[in-house]
This record gives structure tokens, C-alpha cells and sequence, in this order.
């Protein structure tokens, strides 16, 4: 049986271009599972039930391989799982060296799948390092500017002190106290607490 998995990054995305490709692979329509939420892991409701479904000797189609997930390692582990444990084969159309189908024209495939796809995931860990690494350096370039970081302190000045009794007056709402000192409900009630005991 002929299965495909279709994700999009979020609910405004199409997911046509994908769909376009899959449909030259005789897949019933019951068949094709789509997300539109991240890749970041694999919690996602109808990657889920496809996994369910899938079969000994199943195909799974997908158009490329940052469509199953952003994270090579868990799409490493995935791919074993599907490929290994449930017996079922995977084709990539953007990438036809990732094809696990064993045929007499096929000998290589699942070997070579493999291979790429550890390849794969080498390279994208070593990217993630790099962007870590440069972020880290450019934090430590920034700071050492005087470039500071998070949320900016707040304190209690006048201003705030008679916005808050106006407050307990009711001739305002906390919400033009949130927007006109840019806090949040939480550091509002803080402050209010230390004014009223």
C-alpha cells in the first residue's frame, strides 16, 4: 500500500507543490497525511496516525526530506524505525538515492539510503553547531559593546505610583497600566503588592 506524508511549517503555508508531486505516485487520497506545524519533532497529530497505519512492504512518499523533520537525528531514528522495525519502505522524490525499495534494479537502495541519510545528518549537526558558535561569539562581541540582553529592569517611580492609584480608584484599567509602562500583568501585581503593604 501507497502512503504520503505532506507537512507545512504553519496553517498559512500550501502544502500544493507537495501534493502536485505526490499525486504521480497513485496514492489514494485516504492515504496522504498532512501536517502544518514545525518540524522540530515528530509530536505531530496525523504524522502520528500515519505511523499506525503503516505497514510491512508499505511506501511512504514524501518530497523531500526536511518535509518529515527539521532534526536529522530523530529523522534518522525515524527512518530506522519505519525502515527497520515496521518493515516499511521510504522514496524521497527530491533525493531518488533515498529509496529503501528492494528490486533487482534497486540491489544498493537500502544500503545506500542509509549512507545518505547518516550523511545527512552529520552535516546538519555540524550546522547546528556552527550557528551555536556563532551566535555564542556574537552575544560575547555584543556584551562586550554594552549591548544588554532580556527583558529591561523596571522599577517604581512616581509615574508608576499614581497610575497605581488610579488603578485602586478604578479611573483606569490594568490594561493601560501593562501598555504604558510595557510590563507584564505578573511584574504589574508584583509592584502593587509592595506599594499596598
Amino acid at each position: 500500500m501507497n502512503y504520503a506524508y505532506v507537512r507545512v511549517s504553519s496553517i498559512t503555508q500550501s502544502t500544493a507543490r507537495q501534493l502536485e508531486e505526490i499525486n504521480k505516485f497513485e496514492v489514494p487520497k485516504r492515504n496522504i497525511y498532512i501536517d502544518k506545524q514545525s518540524g522540530k519533532d515528530f509530536n505531530r497529530k496525523n504524522y502520528q496516525k500515519l505511523i499506525k497505519k503503516l505497514r510491512k512492504n508499505d511506501l511512504l512518499i514524501i518530497k523531500s526530506i526536511d518535509r518529515l523533520g527539521r532534526n536529522y537525528k530523530d529523522v534518522c531514528d525515524q527512518w530506522k524505525y519505519i525502515t527497520k522495525d515496521k518493515k516499511a519502505d521510504i522514496y524521497v522524490i527530491d533525493m531518488p538515492m533515498l529509496d529503501t525499495r528492494k528490486s533487482p534494479d534497486n540491489l544498493w537502495g537500502v544500503f545506500v539510503a542509509d549512507l545518505v541519510l547518516q550523511l545527512l545528518s552529520f552535516i546538519a549537526e555540524n550546522e547546528r553547531i556552527n550557528i551555536k558558535q556563532r551566535q555564542a561569539e556574537g552575544i560575547k562581541i555584543a556584551k562586550k559593546n554594552g549591548v544588554k540582553f532580556g527583558r529591561p529592569s523596571f522599577s517604581i517611580d512616581q509615574n508608576f505610583i499614581e497610575y497605581f492609584h488610579k488603578f485602586r480608584r478604578k479611573e483606569i484599567k490594568i490594561e493601560e497600566i501593562l501598555k504604558v509602562f510595557n510590563i507584564s500583568k505578573a511584574t504589574f501585581y508584583k509592584y502593587a503588592k509592595s506599594l499596598t503593604e
